[in-house]
Order: C-alpha cells, then sequence, then structure tokens
C-alpha cells in the first residue's frame, strides 16, 4: 500500500485470523494517514496453522483477489470479518467484493497462489519470525529493522520518524 518508491517502509508478517493483527489494521491505518505517500506498507503472509485453522486459505484468497487487482479490499474485508473466515465465508466476502466468482474458485481449487503464501512462510523463518503480528520498518531501500514492543500507532510512527520520516503537515 503506498508509492513503491516511498521514503519509509513498514512490512508487517501477519494472519487473517490472528486477534492481535485484526487490531493492527487499526494502527497501520493511523500509521499511513500519518505519513500519507511518504510510506509503503508491505503485507507478508505467515498463517498460524496451529492456532487458526482458516489462515491458510484466507491468505490464498486474498492472493486470488490480487490477481483481479483487489488484494487491499479484500485484506481489509477479511481482517474486518477475521471471525468469519470459513471457506463458504470467504466466497460470500469474495462475492460481495464483486470478484470473478468462477476465476475466484478455480485459483483456490487448484492452489494457485499456494506458493505465494509459502514463500512468505520461508522468508518468515529465515528471519526467525514465529509469531503475529511481526513488524519490521525502516527506510526504503536499505535494511529494514525488526520492531519489538507495542504497535499502536504513535510507537510505530515515532519509531519511522527516526529514519528520516516527518510530518507531513
Amino acid at each position: 500500500r503506498g508509492r513503491h518508491d516511498a521514503p519509509l517502509t513498514l512490512v508487517e508478517y501477519g494472519d487473517f485470523e490472528c486477534p492481535f493483527c485484526s487490531r493492527a489494521t487499526g494502527s497501520i491505518r493511523d500509521v499511513h494517514d500519518h505519513f500519507g505517500d511518504d510510506l509503503r506498507y508491505v503485507f507478508r503472509h505467515l498463517p498460524l496453522d496451529h492456532e487458526h485453522p482458516h489462515a491458510r486459505v484466507a491468505a490464498e484468497a486474498s492472493e486470488a483477489a490480487a490477481a483481479q487487482g483487489r488484494f487491499w479490499e479484500m485484506h481489509d474485508h477479511l481482517f474486518a470479518h477475521s471471525d468469519a473466515l470459513s471457506r463458504d465465508e470467504i466466497y460470500e466476502h469474495a462475492a460481495r467484493l464483486g470478484l470473478d466468482m468462477d476465476r475466484f474458485d478455480e485459483d483456490l481449487r487448484v492452489g494457485r497462489y499456494r506458493h505465494r503464501v509459502e514463500d512468505d512462510e520461508l522468508d518468515a523463518e529465515t528471519g526467525d519470525v514465529s509469531g503475529t503480528p511481526t513488524f519490521y520498518l525502516g527506510a526504503t531501500g536499505s535494511d529494514l529493522l525488526r520492531h519489538t514492543g507495542p504497535f499502536d500507532a504513535a510507537t510505530l510512527i515515532r519509531r519511522l520518524e527516526e529514519f528520516g520520516g516527518s510530518d507531513p503537515a
């Protein structure tokens, strides 16, 4: 979300069924509102299958929506309905968003975007990320640093400002 060449980057490893990730969406929205075009937000999948049985299909569904140019709409919708992520409910969400349902169904049935989710999981494993949400932040184009501690908007804004971000007002 945001410009590819924005000066600041915030990466989240998340799980659509994780209640902490759902709560973080408000913080992320506030951080994005604060920095505007100076922030690039990247969402990476880390479905925690042992705790969240619907997270993997939700992740694949978001990627199927991305193939139709609707990733962020699906992302927001899934987090807004993180307590309703059964396969049938995900299909209902996709229909509400106006996705091509034949294409969406085929993409999920054949696992067309499974590799995309698995790639994010491998990256998380390489970075020793095992929980959600996990954030990395910093200046775009440089090594991002893992954020530890609270993930409220004020804390994330303060940390990003340390990398040269400033209040756009």
